[in-house]
């Protein structure tokens, strides 16, 4: 490694860390501010549990939010010191070309996306979850916990499906039940039940005033009593789908439960794909953003580093407005949550582009 690519690596990771640093103690201020009566309300509440249980995972969070932020503005920072210095010309005079002079950077923008791709699908999701539950106990109003479903189905195989009209969480109880089992299309068998309840101490299913049919070429055979406990394989959690706990689940199990609620017939699980899709862009962002950020900068400009400063920050809050924005487009049901999660990546990826080889000429 070339003096010079030390040299630009060395400013690049200390200012982005000196640039974090700065971001998430006002972020953390901004919070205790509007958050600290809130924990006055709780006498049991101590400052370690607070700073252990909320505080840490909201740093942690936060500071991999900020990351694409902190990094644009501290490359435009200190790649506009190395301008206003004219220690860029000095290294083209020296025969380097621009395509070289990126290098550095490049390896440091794909050194921090590596660590935050590795946390955002294998890590976060530890510290979001305390975060959610210290948010649940002490800070929130409203518990976010549905407490029931409404006209909830369920495919437990390829063959067979279950319906409840409602159910209720808080009392593992159903109403309208209804299962049904397929030979390919046609119905050979169905059990319907007034009421359901889920018994956890031996994990069956309690069922009162049911009926059985089974349906047959030429007769029909039906069965009725009063109560008949039996089993499947499904519980009741199984009928939640609450979008908050896609940030609690590592990649592979969030990858796995979209794959198992898709077999069992959940119609929308867009929020989820988006959740799954947003911890790939975003580090890959940050990648876009330092070219990007150093084909600003490294022009020397009359107005200094303030100009630079100014079109870096307004193009990146354009990019977070823009990812923002088609999150929740993705999130719903008519549109690819795919792609709907890449379009500022390929929008600010061709600007990138072009603003290469603008600075490049």
């Amino acid at each position: 490694m070339r003096i010079l690519d030390k040299y630009i690596l060395k400013k690049y990771f200390t200012t982005f860390i000196f640039t974090l640093l700065i971001l998430i103690p006002i972020t953390v201020a901004i919070d205790i501010s509007e958050k600290y009566s809130k924990f006055l309300d709780h006498a049991d509440l101590g400052v370690g549990e607070i700073i252990s249980n909320y505080y840490i995972p909201f740093i942690i969070n936060y500071g991999n939010t900020f990351m694409p932020l902190a990094l644009f503005i501290s490359t435009i920072l200190f790649t506009s010191k190395l301008a206003s210095n004219t220690e860029i010309v000095a290294i083209h005079s020296a025969g380097i070309p621009y395509k070289r002079f990126l290098k550095p950077y490049l390896l440091g923008a794909i050194l921090i996306g590596l660590i935050s791709l590795t946390a955002n699908h294998f890590l976060l999701n530890k510290s979001n979850k305390t975060l959610e539950a210290f948010d649940e106990a002490y800070i929130r109003r409203e518990k976010k916990t549905k407490t029931y479903v409404n006209e909830a189905s369920l495919q437990l195989s390829e063959n067979d499906i279950v319906y409840f009209k409602r159910f209720t969480f808080s009392r593992n109880h159903g109403t309208n039940f209804s299962y049904q089992h397929f030979d390919g299309l046609n119905l050979k068998y169905i059990l319907t039940g007034r009421t359901i309840k889920w018994n956890t101490k031996d994990s069956t299913y309690t069922i009162t005033n049911y009926a059985k049919r089974w349906i047959g070429e030429k007769n029909d055979s039906i069965e009725s009593g009063r109560k008949l406990d039996t089993t499947f394989n499904f519980m009741p959690k199984d009928l939640l789908y609450v979008d908050y706990l896609a940030i609690e689940m590592a990649s592979p199990e969030l990858y796995a439960h979209i794959k198992e609620s898709e077999n069992r017939g959940v119609k929308n699980l867009n929020k989820y794909k988006v959740e799954l899709y947003s911890r790939t862009t975003l580090p890959v962002s940050s990648i876009i953003l330092t070219v990007i950020a150093v084909s600003l900068a490294s022009r020397k400009r009359r107005g200094g580093i303030g100009i630079n400063l100014a079109v870096g920050v307004s193009l990146m809050f354009l990019y977070v407005f823009f990812m923002k924005v088609t999150e929740v487009l993705g999130a719903s049901a008519t549109y690819n949550p795919l792609f709907m999660v890449w379009i500022p990546n390929i929008l600010f990826g061709i600007i990138a582009v072009y603003l290469y080889f603008k600075a490049k000429k």
